[in-house]
């Protein structure tokens, strides 16, 4: 299954910002921050992953529902899931 990129457009946005937050994390540990603030950056990265995941799997989700050509594979959505847990 493809994903749709106009769908996507969102999540690329977010992993951008990720990705930014991410180099952030790595600055701050080079210039010896403070581990509550290191951590706190670490956790926002973490969640817009994570967010991003979620947001793949439900557009997908959407496209297996939504299309009668498309199969939708309980354990391979199961899999997916639980690759994000």
């Amino acid at each position: 299954m493809e994903l749709n990129a106009d769908d996507m457009i969102p999540v690329v946005h977010r992993l951008k910002r990720a990705q930014g937050q991410l180099a952030a994390v790595t600055r701050m540990l080079e210039e010896g921050k403070d581990c509550k603030d290191v951590v706190t950056q670490l956790s926002a990265v973490s969640k817009a992953l994570d967010r991003a995941g979620f947001a793949i799997i439900a557009s997908g989700m959407e496209q297996c529902m939504t299309s009668p050509t498309q199969e939708l594979d309980r354990k391979e959505l199961e899999k997916l899931f639980l690759t994000l847990a």
